[in-house]
C-alpha cells in the first residue's frame, strides 16, 4: 500500500509505502511552533528508504551542537514536506500536514508539552512528555 502526500500548491508529491497510515505526534516546542506558526506541529516518522519524492525540493541543512537536521521543502511553494537528522538514521519526520489522508491520522503522543499553548487541551488517556520523550516511551506509543 501507499500513502500519498503533496506539498501546498501540488508542485511536489510523495508517495510512502507503508500498510497503513502511520501514527502521528505533536511536538509543541518552540522550534515547532516557529517552524509552523501555528501551537504545534504534528509528524510522522516513516523509514526514509519507502519515501519517494517528486517535484522541485529544495534543501537546507541546520547543524547545532549534537545533530544536523536535513529540511525539504517545495521549491516552488516552500512548504515543508520532511526532515531527516544524524540522530535517527534512516528515518523520515514527515509532516503530517502534507498527507492527503490527514483528516484520518490518530495523534497518539505530545512532546515538549512544557511550551504548549494553554488553550491546548491534550486528552488525559494520550502520552505526553514536558519535554523529549524517552526514546522507548516514544516508539512504543508510536507503535502501540
Amino acid at each position: 500500500m501507499t500513502i500519498k502526500g503533496k506539498c501546498r500548491c501540488g508542485g511536489c508529491n510523495y508517495e510512502i509505502a507503508v500498510d497503513q497510515l502511520p501514527r502521528v505526534y505533536a511536538c509543541h516546542c518552540h522550534v515547532c511552533q516557529r517552524w509552523t506558526g501555528s501551537a504545534f506541529s504534528v509528524q510522522a516518522l516513516v523509514l526514509e528508504a519507502g519515501l519517494a519524492v517528486t517535484g522541485p525540493v529544495v534543501v537546507q541543512e541546520i547543524t547545532t551542537e549534537d545533530r544536523t537536521s536535513v529540511q525539504r521543502f517545495c521549491g516552488t511553494c516552500h512548504s515543508r514536506i520532511y526532515n531527516t537528522n544524524t540522530r535517527r538514521p534512516g528515518v523520515a519526520v514527515v509532516r503530517a500536514g502534507t498527507l492527503d489522508r490527514s483528516e484520518e491520522l490518530d495523534c497518539v503522543a505530545h512532546i515538549f508539552t512544557a511550551y504548549r499553548q494553554l488553550w491546548v487541551i491534550i486528552p488525559a488517556d494520550v502520552p505526553s512528555w514536558p519535554e523529549a520523550a524517552p526514546p522507548a516511551d516514544f516508539v512504543r506509543a508510536l507503535t502501540a
